[in-house]
């Protein structure tokens, strides 16, 4: 009886001494996985740093701070100092001296269309191009289309036929059809449409911005005829 109970007990403790050998090369797997994961991590995150300092190195020290600009503006040149990511819009209006303010600041997102200027001859908006990627290029605002004593035919034709109302849109809708008017000197109305689809006038004075454009295009300034309605 003695005998068996030692060899049951001897046979336990071997089971158990088994067991544990099993469980131990686990154990050792696991220690290192997490130490090859820790190493991997420290790698990762030092060519990550790595990275950034190349990334900082590399990075042009302009793109902080302000950037000299010299635009081309209705046939003077004008200097001044933008950060990068001023608008061409913004530094008409509020970085030269004196200002440019004919074109508007009405939605900042090239919807509206009071923002237009001339860029090489083709209307833009000018809240939608950067003033650093203007540079080298010939920027026509409405002041460089024609003055009150001597307006080109299309404020002329404005002016004759009641075709603004607050203004804000105005200067857009001149620009936009003294360039299309280059283009298509003799247009019809829905050609006239077409060309200031991309212009807004919250004032709703559309007819008149059009019989406005039609008789710059005839080079007329008749008065308006008496069938055409008259916003006030």
């Amino acid at each position: 009886m003695t005998n068996n109970t030692t060899t049951g007990r001897v046979a336990m403790t071997k089971s158990r001494d088994n067991r544990d050998d099993d469980h131990d090369p686990g154990r050792r797997k696991f220690l290192k996985g997490v130490g090859i994961a820790g190493a991997g991590a420290a790698i990762a995150d030092h060519l990550w740093t790595e990275a950034q300092a190349e990334e900082t190195q590399t990075t042009p020290a302009n793109l902080a701070g302000t950037v000299k600009v010299v635009l081309d503006v209705n046939g003077r040149r004008r200097e001044t100092q933008v950060e990068p990511r001023t608008t061409l819009l913004n530094a008409l209006r509020n970085h030269l001296e004196p200002a440019v303010t004919g074109p508007k600041l009405v939605c900042d997102m090239g919807t509206c269309g009071a923002c237009t200027i001339l860029l090489d001859g083709k209307p833009v908006y000018s809240c939608l191009v950067l003033a650093v990627d203007a540079t080298k290029k010939q920027i026509t605002t409405v002041e460089g289309l024609g003055s009150p004593e001597n307006p080109n035919a299309v404020q002329a034709a404005f002016v004759e036929h009641d075709a603004s109302m607050c203004g804000f849109c105005t200067p857009g809708f001149v620009t936009t059809i003294s360039a299309y008017l280059k283009k298509n000197p003799n247009p019809s109305l829905a050609e006239v449409r077409e060309a200031c689809k991309g212009n807004f006038c919250r004032c709703g004075t559309y007819p008149r911005v059009f019989e406005a454009a039609l008789a710059a295009a005839k080079g007329s300034k008749s008065e308006p005829s008496a069938a055409a309605p008259v916003n006030r």
